[in-house]
């Protein structure tokens, strides 16, 4: 019922600024299971953006950033952590949009659960993923960008083994990378100068990331993955994608 509300709720936001001749920004909320997220409109683009870490603080800045200057709209997770609380647990917020990946995810923090407690958690998990990506995916072929940061040495060599084509520029640091789902998006991205990544078939396993879910549901799907603290470099990508893709 509560997820009911916020839906509402957010509809309705779109619909009374849906009406404006000058688009102007608007601010509501939505939920996943929980999981909240502000949800930044400006203007009627069909690109929708999301931003899932709350330790990703420079991902944050170059969304808001963006919203300042191209239409779209953006999910921004209500945390300061990475982990979010989820039934006296905490999970991955990107790690739960399959059944799969979220059972990893419950079961990382809080091995043991009580008999039937983790099957109603997935249930519910399940039911308010489906009513969160009707709410985040667009249509009429819009994008769905992703806004991450990475500081343990994650790069786009970990990527690899899952790529089916790769434009990678050796000038380029290999922690600032574009990962796309959409063939034609990669050929469009890869005349450019930065690293590009093409993941457009599914892993053997599901780890419940929101790439995935977005390929299941034939949405294109873009990351823009940078270092964080490289504010300037995830802006410039944001345009970049802008510039290419639309």
């Amino acid at each position: 019922m509560l997820n009911r509300l916020f839906y509402i709720h957010f509809i309705m936001s779109l619909l009374l600024g849906s009406g404006k001749e000058k688009p102007q920004i608007l601010s509501t909320s939505v939920s996943f299971s929980g999981i909240e997220f502000e949800v930044v409109k400006n203007g009627e683009s069909n690109n929708r953006y999301i931003w899932l870490h709350g330790d990703e603080r420079t991902a944050n800045m170059a969304l808001r950033h963006h919203l300042n200057h191209y239409d779209g709209t953006a999910f921004l997770i209500k945390s300061d952590e990475r982990e979010v609380v989820y039934q006296n647990t905490k999970i991955d917020p990107n790690r739960i949009f399959s059944r799969s990946g979220s059972l990893r995810a419950l079961k990382k923090f809080r091995p043991k659960w009580a008999p039937g407690t983790l099957n109603e958690a997935l249930d519910e998990l399940d039911q308010n993923r489906e009513q969160f990506l009707t709410i985040l995916f667009p249509d009429s072929g819009g994008i769905l960008i992703a806004v991450h940061n990475n500081f343990r040495g994650y790069n786009l060599k970990s990527e690899l083994e899952i790529c089916t084509k790769v434009s990678v520029n050796p000038k380029e640091n290999p922690r600032d990378f574009i990962i796309c789902t959409d063939p034609d998006d990669f050929d469009k991205l890869s005349v450019g100068h930065y690293n590009i990544l093409l993941q457009d078939q599914p892993p053997k396993e599901d780890d419940g990331s929101l790439s995935w879910a977005a390929l299941r549901n034939g949405i294109r799907y873009v990351n823009i993955e940078t270092r964080l603290g490289w504010l300037s470099q995830q802006k410039k990508m944001l345009e970049f994608i802008e510039e290419r893709l639309n």
